[in-house]
């Protein structure tokens, strides 16, 4: 079983991975964990619900409406930490 940390380098470059293949990311190298993806005009909202998507399908968690919120889901650290506590 893989502990918190080693699933939080995994997850960081799953969703990293996520991101370049799917929305415009200028500079991939540039996408650091805490960059704001609405900020930096990376995702809108339509975007999010990409993410939602990606979220549910591939790590089996259901996001509800109250979750919805800018600290979940606007970073790569934001979204590897929601779906670390959502798992716990």
């Amino acid at each position: 079983m893989l502990t918190t940390k080693e699933r939080t380098g995994i997850y960081s470059e799953q969703i990293r991975s996520f991101l370049v293949s799917n929305f415009y990311v200028s500079d991939a190298k540039a996408l650091v964990d805490d960059t704001s993806l609405l900020d930096q005009g990376i995702v809108d909202s339509t975007g999010v619900l990409e993410i939602i998507g990606f979220i549910e399908e591939t790590f089996g968690i259901i996001v509800e409406d109250s979750e919805l919120l800018p600290e979940n889901l606007d970073s790569i650290q934001g979204i590897e930490q929601y779906i670390l506590r959502k798992m716990n």
